[in-house]
């Protein structure tokens, strides 16, 4: 059982549906004044307790023009995109799809990476999109999640996070 928010719940339901996924979805009617009141990645509590409350597998929270998605795992905790990138980096690794050494940022800059990201639900994958789109990250990582039989709060135990620092600088 998936579930989503917002205004790209209608489009997301489609493809999920076509896919044959049960879903749910709230909060997935715009005002026209804030596309994300009370839901989005930015207010994602309503998300969590149904997850929790519904035992669904995994909930998705799109913001309003769904280029980014957060996820909450089926015990209803955040798991932000550093995870994600961890996940489906970890599963293009497992497959021979990732490169790896100390020259990988020339050879990004030289061919273009596979997959990019930051910590608010962007994520790029180059080879389908020039932007983020939250929908395809689903799908993505729906993909591995079933191909590896394991849950997002599994697959996301693996991930270590250390501590960031965020500066700004003026400019």
């Amino acid at each position: 059982h998936w579930f989503w928010s917002k205004t790209t719940g209608i489009s997301a339901k489609s493809v999920f549906d076509a896919l044959g996924a049960k879903t749910y979805f709230i909060n997935a009617e715009p005002n026209d004044i804030n596309i994300n009141n009370n839901a989005s990645p930015t207010h994602i509590e309503g998300l969590q307790a149904l997850v929790k409350e519904t035992e669904l597998d995994v909930g998705f929270a799109y913001d309003g023009d769904a280029d980014s998605c957060l996820w909450v795992d089926e015990h209803g905790k955040v798991v932000d995109e550093d995870a994600i990138l961890y996940i489906y980096g970890a599963d293009l690794k497992e497959h021979g799809e990732l490169v790896g050494d100390k020259y990988v940022y020339e050879y990004v800059e030289q061919i273009g990476c596979r997959i990019r990201g930051e910590q608010f639900g962007h994520i790029i994958f180059s080879k389908h999109a020039t932007t983020g789109d939250g929908i395809l990250t689903s799908l993505k990582m729906m993909k591995v999640m079933l191909a590896k039989k394991k849950t997002l709060s599994e697959q996301a135990a693996l991930f270590k996070i250390y501590q960031q620092i965020l500066k700004n600088v003026r400019v």
